[in-house]
């Protein structure tokens, strides 16, 4: 009787026993992803201004927008600047953009395209609020040449506009757009697949 009874008392103790098996679980270590930010380097180009008038009056050399306001430039420039009224929206989408970069002209104020093209582009510049120190100028002769300034770039037509990330070309407008220069231009700052004027020119 007494080994019956205490053969109960044991059952009792293991089987209301409340402590519950230990499972051996490995812990999981999440590690957060972190994205990586794209580091911009961007360099200013030099001030240093050296345009000036060949013999047959056409400007040559570095230049900026103040010579554009010489009596043998301001008239188109300025009337062609003023005419032209751009995209507001794709503007917008090109600020979020053109900050990154810097930009290379090739332009002759012998070339009609040059002489369409370059008031407007200064005009996008101008609504983006673009620092123009991130600018550079180059105004060539008729054989689009300056001061080997163009050697490696393959400058066949002018107005050749070279848009530059971390120094490296991302894309060029050529001689006139293929849209509007600012939706062409919307293209290469974004990354947009784009082809300009003479891509297949040989």
């Amino acid at each position: 009787m007494k080994k019956s009874f205490l053969l109960g008392c044991i059952v009792c103790f293991f089987g209301c026993s409340t402590k519950k098996p230990t499972i051996d679980k490995k812990s999981t270590i999440v590690t957060p992803v972190i994205e990586k930010k794209e580091v911009i380097t961007r360099i200013p180009f030099e001030t240093l201004v050296t345009s000036k008038k060949d013999a047959d009056g056409y400007l040559v050399g570095i230049a900026n927008r103040f010579d554009f306001q010489d009596t043998a430039y301001k008239e188109w420039f300025d009337s062609r600047y003023e005419e032209y009224t751009t995209d507001k929206q794709v503007i917008s989408e090109i600020s979020k953009h053109i900050h990154q970069l810097t930009i290379k002209v090739f332009m002759g104020t012998w070339c009609g395209d040059s002489r369409r093209e370059i008031p407007r582009f200064y005009k996008i510049l101008d609504e983006t609020k673009f620092d123009v120190n991130y600018l550079q100028l180059i105004a060539v002769d008729r054989s689009k040449k300056y001061d080997n300034y163009e050697k490696g770039l393959t400058i066949f037509r002018v107005p050749t506009i070279i848009f530059y990330k971390n120094g490296k070309e991302i894309g060029r407008f050529v001689e006139y757009p293929r849209e509007t220069i600012e939706k062409d231009f919307l293209k290469i700052v974004s990354g947009m697949p784009y082809k300009h004027s003479y891509v297949d020119y040989k």
